[in-house]
């Protein structure tokens, strides 16, 4: 907002309330301002995605970060959230949709063209708070060309596996916690873990123990190489090509979303996929698909703020944006070039998907979940006894506070996965 646009603001407030004591809400923002967005994506990811956003015609400012929970926080807090935020977490999303901080996308997108589990309204309400603008794969393993491996677990050695992120370190940990549940128990159990539906202790109940002593099992094979894990990013080191070919020990898989070709940078071509089921600790068939995505909400009535929504959840903006190499949720877009790229986006798109457990989770509970899996990691690489169902306790009980206090979110969604 301009100088002289404050001034304007203050003199006509001052003119109204001395001519009749009226109260007038003004607008944040002036309508020649950009729209700003606060997203999770740096680097060449920023640049493709400001390429899509140049092709709207509108206006805008965005901000990519790794920290984006606590920057969205303190603009919230501030009185200056952005007018858009892209984020993962539809559980974080949901609690500011119960403070009635969001607004509502109904007649921005045509949720048809998604379907489920991306489109799915809260417990109480008819209203849609988020748009999935990206989407990825996770339930798959990557390897290099010509290293196929064998169609049975794989030991520790051969999974390069980091823990660190600048944003919230952990999070690798719990795909393969949400992996081996959803693997193992099928969508049914998975969905209901969750969304911490029903009177059931589903921290404590037997699926989720027994696919959480599965993993530490795992990393109980090699001691050195858990505490490597806990110390290296999942990215890699800088210049490394990520995990899988720039790795420690000569790993040779990595437990990874189909995000992870960013990593591989000029590697990527050479990077093959399969289904992570028969890979997993204990094996098994693929039951379905842990997917993810990066969701659009609006904290902004802004007229440009809205249209640039619309434009991006539109069947072209997404098309646009899958032409660059991104993965869309959209039934209607088609992408991929390759043939890697091309089995992504089928799986994204038929059979069995659950959303990604933690990331529909309240965030106490999800940070919760991060704790822990952090805990267990560190101390299996110490010698120590994990304390497992001691671990799973810890989390149940965050989840029984919320459930006490009255806080389960409205805003959150009814289902995690879908069928088909």
């Amino acid at each position: 907002m301009t100088r002289r646009f404050k001034v304007l603001v203050v003199l006509v407030v001052m003119v109204l309330i001395a001519a009749g004591g009226m109260v007038v809400a003004w607008a944040r923002h002036d309508d020649g301002e950009p729209v700003t967005i606060l997203g999770t994506w740096t680097g060449d990811q920023a640049d493709q995605f400001e390429k899509v956003l140049r092709g709207f015609g509108i206006p805008f400012r965005y901000q990519g970060t790794a920290a984006q929970r606590e920057v969205l926080l303190s603009k919230v807090q501030s009185g200056e959230p952005p007018d858009i935020v892209i984020m993962p977490g539809i559980g974080e999303l949901a609690e500011y949709a119960d403070q009635a901080r969001l607004k509502p996308l109904n007649d921005l997108y045509d949720p048809a063209q998604y379907g489920a589990p991306w489109n799915a309204t809260g417990t109480t309400s008819s209203k849609v708070y988020w748009v999935p603008v990206k989407a990825d794969l996770k339930s798959i393993v990557w390897y290099r060309k010509g290293e196929k491996p064998a169609d049975s677990p794989a030991p520790l050695r051969s999974w390069c596996i980091g823990m660190g992120d600048d944003g919230a370190s952990g999070w690798p940990g719990t795909d393969w916690i949400e992996d081996l549940v959803l693997q193992r128990a099928g969508p049914a159990v998975y969905e209901k873990w969750a969304l911490g539906t029903g009177t059931a202790q589903w921290w404590r109940s037997a699926p989720v123990r027994s696919a959480w002593e599965a993993w530490a099992g795992l990393l109980g094979q090699d001691r050195t190489a858990a505490g490597h894990a806990l110390l290296t990013d999942h990215r890699g080191s800088p210049k490394s090509h990520g995990l899988l070919f720039g790795g420690w020990g000569g790993c040779s898989l990595e437990h990874q979303g189909s995000f992870a070709r960013s990593f591989y940078e000029s590697d990527a071509p050479r990077a093959s996929l399969l289904d992570s089921a028969p890979l997993l600790p204990g094996g098994g068939r693929v039951r379905a698909h842990e997917v993810t995505g990066d969701f659009a909400a609006l904290f902004s009535s802004r007229a440009q703020a809205r249209e640039l929504v619309r434009k991006l959840a539109s069947k072209e903006g997404q098309q646009k944006w899958a032409g660059l190499g991104v993965f869309s949720a959209n039934r209607q877009v088609r992408s991929g070039h390759s043939a890697v790229e091309r089995e992504i986006s089928e799986r994204l798109r038929t059979g069995p998907r659950c959303l990604d457990a933690s990331d529909v989770m309240a965030p106490a509970v999800r940070d919760a979940f991060y704790e822990a899996v952090l805990q267990t990691i560190a101390r299996v690489a110490t010698g120590q006894d994990p304390g497992i169902q001691r671990l799973l306790q810890d989390v149940q009980r965050v989840q029984d506070a919320r459930s006490a206090q009255g806080t389960d979110s409205r805003a959150a969604p009814r289902t995690v996965c879908s069928s088909r």
